[in-house]
């Protein structure tokens, strides 16, 4: 294989996308990004840019959720989004009829995953979660080496956790299921509850003990259910890097004393830990998403 293939890669935000054309070893040659509008306006530059730069294979990451079944007719199609105006819109069949170049398509989470994923391979690490906490919060789970879709896609950011109403009487902000994961712990959440954004709160304000308490309590059930060799915490709330040894630590008060690896206890601090790739994550990863479909 040509370390020289020009590769495309293409993550699509809520708020911004971002479009990328490298090599397969992680160069980026050429990149840009612009605000999410409305679909044709925002998958129209998209399209315009790879038109332009003509790369050979593209990988598409995207907000959701998606329908990534192959055997679905709305294979390709972001399903429920309650953003205005880009539900059930075809993504991958709109590349396919503009661009005649192979294509990978799946989750902006489950991209910025298989980004660190293969940012660790030489580590003999071949499962991690990737969880995004930001304006929402969602999970990327490799096992095997393999994006873990299921039925649709893991949900992890509605995971149902303890609410200690008596300390926490906020009621949460999820539409659908008010104080899940999400609704308790996500950035919006910490600006509904508290009155301003997670990067304005100071490092000694109570919110943070709460919030590592809220992520502490999903990271428990994702341990004891997927028994990942790694935990990576991004996002805009974890970019306030104080929080990591509070995680850490509660974490393991919460494992009580049952831990799936002895390593656990002994390396938290290099079991719960930040993105490498730091903001690179998910494009990083369409590129490699890219890079995997080129190859078959």
């Amino acid at each position: 294989m040509k370390d020289d293939l020009l590769l495309g890669g293409m993550e699509g935000g809520g708020t911004k996308f971002v479009c990328a054309v490298g090599k397969r070893t992680g160069e980026i040659l050429f990149e840009t990004r612009f605000e999410t509008t409305t679909p044709d306006e925002t998958l129209g530059k998209a399209i315009a840019f790879f038109r332009r730069h003509s790369p050979e294979a593209i990988g598409l990451a995207c907000f959701g959720p998606l329908d990534l079944d192959p055997r679905s007719p709305t294979y390709g199609s972001i399903t429920t989004t309650p953003k205005e105006h880009w539900a059930n819109i075809d993504v991958i069949g709109l590349f396919r009829t503009e661009l005649a170049v192979p294509l990978a398509f799946d989750t902006d989470v489950n991209t910025a995953a298989y980004g660190e994923f293969r940012a660790i391979q030489g580590e003999l690490v071949s499962s991690l979660v990737y969880l995004t906490i930001g304006t929402g919060i969602g999970a990327g789970i490799i096992i095997d080496g393999k994006i873990v879709h299921g039925l649709a896609h893991p949900e992890t950011g509605h995971l149902r956790l303890p609410h200690e109403k008596t300390r926490d009487p906020f009621g949460g902000t999820c539409p659908f299921h008010q104080d899940c994961f999400e609704g308790l712990a996500s950035g919006t959440a910490m600006a509904a509850r508290w009155g301003t954004s997670a990067e304005d709160i100071p490092d000694d304000h109570p919110a943070w003990s709460l919030e590592a308490h809220y992520i502490s309590s999903a990271l428990v059930n994702v341990i004891l259910t997927l028994s990942p060799e790694i935990i990576i915490l991004g996002g805009g709330v974890m970019s306030r890097q104080h929080i990591f040894p509070l995680i850490q630590t509660m974490t393991l008060d919460l494992l009580a004393g049952y831990n799936p690896s002895a390593l656990i206890k002994q390396q938290i601090k290099e079991y719960i830990v930040p993105p490498r790739l730091g903001k690179r994550s998910g494009i990083l990863g369409a590129i490699a998403l890219a890079d995997a479909i080129s190859r078959e």
